[in-house]
């Protein structure tokens, strides 16, 4: 259907829908990446792009070739250097409810021991790392950790995490309501966004949360504070009790994307 000339160009009801579409398209991918690296280099590849048009448009020959060369140089240099950015987006896009329903991380007996456990961790500031599985595999560092294979209580995660256990040191991994493993070691964020004095927790929980879709529990011995992150990105600082159990019930039965949690 046509609509009106600008300058040269037929503008059809098609064009417009297409131009609101790709708008869209470039705005939920740059809300993605705000507050991260790649924000700021992708805003620079879409500038190029409205360059290159605008050029091309009025017939800058020669302008619109230096633009279009830096552009597809920027294109590359995008994909090499924020491949970590890349597969979390991947990833994001494969949680939605338009191409899978997300998968509950637990019942509700789970998600009861699990804050029963963080709360009392918290009072006693003892540290604590407890990944939940969720779609993405963690059979590497379930691999690289202490099997268990062992239904999750407070009592267990308590003993997990007391200072004197030998496994206190690394993550806890919990798939299906079941400990599947204990003393993990996992990636360590490197990101440069993170706070300098952030500690080795924390810098874990959002390593972990960067390259899978798990959710992450963390305890810092300094601060005994709940805190809440989601795919490497901190949500919320200083969660209670009942924010916590709020919140697990809440991702639990609905098929929203899961955060990470982090208890700093």
């Amino acid at each position: 259907m046509y609509l009106f000339d600008l300058w040269f160009i037929r503008v059809t009801l098609i064009d417009v829908i297409d131009l609101l579409l790709v708008t869209w398209l470039f705005y939920r991918v740059y809300k993605y990446f705000h507050e991260t690296r790649a924000g700021q280099m992708l805003l620079g590849l879409v500038i190029l792009l409205v360059a290159s048009v605008l050029f091309n448009s009025v017939g800058l020959s020669a302008s619109s070739w230096v633009v279009n060369q830096f552009q597809t140089v920027w294109v590359v240099a995008f994909v090499i250097l924020f491949q970590p950015e890349i597969r979390r987006l991947l990833i994001y896009v494969g949680q939605t409810r338009f191409f899978r329903r997300i998968f509950q991380i637990g019942s509700s007996r789970t998600i009861e021991a699990i804050v029963e456990a963080s709360i009392q961790l918290t009072v006693n500031k003892w540290g604590a790392l407890i990944v939940i599985q969720r779609e993405t595999g963690l059979r590497t560092y379930k691999d690289a950790g202490t099997e268990l294979k062992a239904e999750v209580t407070a009592p267990l995660l308590m003993s997990i995490f007391n200072p004197g256990s030998p496994l206190h040191d690394g993550a806890v991994i919990i798939q299906n309501d079941i400990i599947d493993a204990a003393a993990c070691i996992l990636p360590l964020t490197e990101s440069t966004m993170v706070d300098p004095g952030m500690g080795t927790r924390h810098r874990a929980a959002l390593g972990i949360s960067e390259e899978t879709d798990s959710i992450v529990l963390v305890i810092s011995e300094e601060t005994a504070k709940i805190s809440l992150a989601e795919n490497g990105r901190f949500i919320k600082i200083g969660m209670d009790e009942m924010d916590l159990r709020r919140h697990l019930n809440a991702v639990s039965y609905t098929h929203l994307t899961l955060p990470t949690i982090l208890l700093v």
